[in-house]
């Protein structure tokens, strides 16, 4: 059933494929040159499980949406006294690369920002610039679960075109907050910003975040808990720049862009998300990216506000109540992330029942997503020769999608129907 979700991304993208408002980024000349129909998007689940559309394979610069991982990297090493000493945690409302900091500390207003950024490239350890870069590179490998390389042609081309950022690092070492060689951390910075990615990799570094700092592909815990949380928050507030309150109003999910095309966004203990498209709209953030995972948040109910209690799996018991007839007993809230998990489990195991019934008694609510989720399960197994019921004796299925599903009131009227299809499809 993981075909449901499959078509739902596919049909997202289909929608905006002819989108072609927005520009390449051209401060940066090699950025100019990349194809601006490349269109991809990534969903990993908590668990570790990827949705893949279009343009998945299809590498591109990180860009700005390194600066949060950069900024957990430093809260890690470091610890938040002697970060928060350098870099502020307040939206500025400002473009990316303005030349500015907080007038009473002097200091970044946050690191999301090229201030910031930089500042926090300064406070990672290391006794050189390839040191303190390998580091950053790692802890992106790291949460990517993949290596992570340097794209050699983007990378002089920053260094090249870098004045204004050049401008910012003599700005802060002159009040005091960088320590080091500006030049030398700004080049850590370039390459930082060089590095390779796809939607995939930036779906799953954004799902080590939503797992609270453990990277859904080897399971290793790569950040704690608490830098997590600080990182999340921030990305809340400044990850969109000056367009973060129609983000968070819109979308409702911690999140970061850049100017290479990517977002990366994050729905804490359910998912991450990576999307890929580089025409870009005024504020520097990609203009099918923005839609897109509006559309996502929209259509699977992912907005961070609206996940009131623990989002987990929903399988409270799973359990063949006669030959060929699995009952799966679902209890708590029912939401995108669980009834994904759920619907997946049935697909793993459809080989060893003829009838999966989904038992709704101890759910407490469903959303929209899951609602026309658990309707779709029905026509995939009648697909594949099987069939599947839900039993829901409160009617928290919406009556337009009880009309798709077969839903029985009590678990036996269910039985009766498993019984029947089961006699019928042998000939009985």
């Amino acid at each position: 059933m993981a075909e449901l979700v499959q078509r739902y991304l596919d049909q997202i993208l289909a929608e905006h494929a002819d989108d072609t408002g927005g520009a390449l980024a051209d401060y940066i000349p090699e950025l100019t040159r990349v194809d601006p129909d490349g269109f991809g998007l990534s969903l990993s689940l908590a668990d570790g499980y990827v949705y893949e559309s279009r343009d998945t394979a299809l590498e591109f610069t990180i860009q700005s949406v390194s600066k949060p991982f950069t900024y957990a990297l430093a809260l890690d090493r470091l610890g938040f006294d002697a970060v928060d000493a350098k870099i502020g945690v307040e939206p500025s409302g400002e473009a990316f690369n303005e030349i500015s900091v907080d007038e009473t500390t002097k200091a970044p207003k946050n690191p999301m920002i090229n201030a910031g950024a930089i500042a926090a490239v300064s406070l990672v350890p290391g006794t050189s610039a390839d040191e303190r870069f390998d580091q950053i590179r790692d802890f992106y490998s790291a949460c990517a679960g993949r290596e992570l390389t340097v794209d050699d042609d983007i990378y002089p081309s920053e260094k090249a075109t870098g004045s204004r950022n050049r401008a910012i690092a003599y700005m802060l070492q002159s009040f005091g907050v960088l320590d080091g060689d500006p030049d030398e951390i700004l080049d850590v910075y370039f390459r930082q910003c060089s590095i390779k990615v796809t939607t995939t990799d930036l779906a799953q570094m954004a799902a080590t975040l939503a797992r609270g700092g453990i990277d859904p592909v080897w399971g290793r815990r790569v950040a704690a808990a608490a830098v997590v949380q600080r990182t999340l928050s921030v990305m809340v507030t400044c990850g969109m720049y000056d367009a973060a309150g129609d983000w968070v109003s819109a979308v409702g999910m911690p999140a970061k862009s850049g100017v290479g095309g990517g977002i990366a966004a994050v729905l804490p203990a359910q998912l991450g998300i990576g999307v890929y498209s580089p025409l870009l709209d005024d504020k520097g953030n990609s203009v099918r990216g923005v839609k897109v995972c509006r559309d996502l948040s929209a259509g699977l109910g992912l907005h961070f506000l609206s996940v009131t209690r623990e989002a987990r799996s929903t399988i409270r018991d799973a359990y063949d109540a006669a030959a060929g007839v699995r009952i799966y007993e679902l209890h708590g809230d029912l939401l995108f992330a669980g009834a994904e998990q759920v619907l997946r489990t049935v697909d793993e195991e459809c080989d060893g029942f003829d009838v999966a019934i989904l038992e709704l008694s101890r759910v407490d609510d469903v959303n929209d997503a899951a609602r026309r989720m658990l309707a779709g399960m029905h026509e995939s197994l009648t697909a594949a020769g099987k069939e599947g019921y839900v039993v829901d004796p409160d009617g928290t299925l919406a009556a337009t999608d009880a009309a798709q599903a077969r839903v029985f009131g009590t678990l036996d009227g269910a039985l009766r129907a498993a019984q029947s299809f089961q006699r019928t499809s042998s000939g009985g």
